[in-house]
């Protein structure tokens, strides 16, 4: 079973003033897919904060995949792929562009998405949109994908996966 973790990046949703819609998006997906949730977690729009979680989910708690939703924006405090990008050893922009393709079907606004894909030692980092209708699109489309990424992360070949 793969092990996977959502990290919600929101300034009001980490004050408790709005709840995390998103997150819990993405844990019922998982679940319904046979993903393990092994942990969630809420956290401002703090680069410094963003990594520090990015990390602990890696490095310490070793899932599989890691769903974070939220900051990949062009606002002043959307520091998202900025964290990811300074944490991840590899970068997949195969999946990052394939979920702004899919949201494109749905609004021209989602090419402002920056969210980016990525692995650190073991954890395939993907940082989704912050709207619930957007993970749901997002993840849909990528969720197939998953299993495939994480056997070849632990050095499994690039054999198809039907």
């Amino acid at each position: 079973m793969i092990k996977t973790a959502i990290l919600t990046i929101s300034d009001s949703c980490s004050k408790k003033q709005r709840q995390d819609i998103s997150g819990q998006t993405i844990e019922d997906i998982l679940l319904k897919n046979g993903f393990e949730v092994c942990e969630k977690k809420i956290v401002a729009d703090d680069k410094e904060k963003i990594v520090a979680e990015l990390v602990y989910f890696s490095d310490k708690l070793n899932v599989d995949v890691l769903l974070t939703t939220g900051g990949t924006g062009l606002g002043p405090r959307d520091v998202t792929p900025e964290a990811a990008m300074s944490v991840c050893e590899k970068i997949v922009p195969g999946l990052s562009e394939l979920m702004r393709l899919k949201g494109l079907e749905s609004t021209p606004n989602a090419v402002l998405s920056r969210g980016i894909a990525g692995v650190r030692k073991n954890t395939l980092i993907i940082n989704l949109p912050g709207s619930p209708k957007a993970v749901h699109e997002c993840l849909g489309v990528i969720l197939d994908i998953l299993p495939h990424a994480v056997d070849m992360m632990h050095g499994g070949g690039h054999h198809n996966r039907q």
